[in-house]
């Protein structure tokens, strides 16, 4: 079992920054695919970033292409998303997503909230 707990979450007016974590335990997520997706009020919950398990190859949605960065550190056993020049439309509840085939596990979610 591999439990993540995001952080980093909070209130940032536009044009600001933030970094959220996820970290991981019970298990390695040195193998696992990293994602990261947000759900705003009332939508679905949207793919933002994603990076391979060697760390080697990443993607991103359209919409945070070139403002928000994803990276891990396999020592730490963490996942990051450096998000840059945040909009009101970046407000949602990010959550952390570890993938390896059949096995997939979600955080509980960070609330990030930018303001106009």
């Amino acid at each position: 079992q591999v439990q993540l707990v995001e952080s980093g979450g909070g209130l940032v007016q536009a044009g600001g920054s933030l970094r959220l974590s996820c970290a991981g335990s019970g298990r390695s997520l040195s193998s696992y695919d990293m994602g990261w997706f947000r759900q705003a009020p009332g939508k679905e919950r949207d793919f933002v970033a994603a990076i391979s398990w060697s760390g080697g190859s990443t993607y991103y949605a359209d919409s945070v292409k070139g403002r928000f960065t994803i990276s891990r550190d396999n020592a730490k056993n963490t996942v990051y998303l450096h998000m840059n020049h945040l909009k009101p439309e970046d407000t949602a509840v990010y959550y952390c997503n570890a993938d390896r085939g059949l096995d997939d596990y979600w955080g509980q979610g960070t609330q990030v909230t930018v303001s106009s």
